[in-house]
């Protein structure tokens, strides 16, 4: 059974139009012996490989770097992203759908992963995700500002 969380899924243009409202700056991460910036609200979700997280991009790209998820967690806007499962970290601005499975939930992002959220964790991830949702509700309740209209 699926269960929808928003009437539907944020456009690209609108999370990058409400990016700057939930602190989401670049983040400089190491990559083959140099740095590269990479916009923290194009992060779909990260996932965790032993000592390396694998970061899915809302292009579909990808990137592997040396840190680890528990690292990577702290470096991450706490309004936006959240950790459902000990392996994943997901960007709420990408969270489609509940799938509630008698025992065990999963979610569905728009880029078509599913993700278990573990049993310890559902209460707190609903709750989180609850407050995201009243967030996004205060934003648009908002005037548009004349900087944001016809991007």
């Amino acid at each position: 059974m699926k269960t929808t969380l928003l009437s539907k899924p944020l456009t690209s243009i609108y999370v990058e139009q409400i990016a700057p409202q939930f602190g989401m700056p670049d983040l400089t991460l190491p990559f083959w012996g140099s740095r590269k910036k990479m916009p923290m609200h194009r992060i779909v979700r990260l996932e965790g490989e032993g000592n390396y997280t694998l970061f899915h991009f809302a292009d579909g790209s990808q990137l592997m770097v040396s840190l680890t998820l528990k690292k990577m967690e702290s470096r991450l806007s706490p309004k936006v992203f959240v950790r459902p499962h000990k392996k994943n970290i997901i960007n709420l601005l990408y969270l489609e759908a509940f799938h509630p499975d008698h025992q065990q939930l999963s979610v569905s992002l728009v880029n078509g992963d599913l993700i278990e959220v573990s049993r310890r964790k559902a209460s707190r991830f609903i709750k989180q995700v609850k407050g995201f949702q009243q967030e996004l509700l205060i934003l648009d309740a908002r005037p548009t500002t004349p900087a944001l209209v016809g991007v």
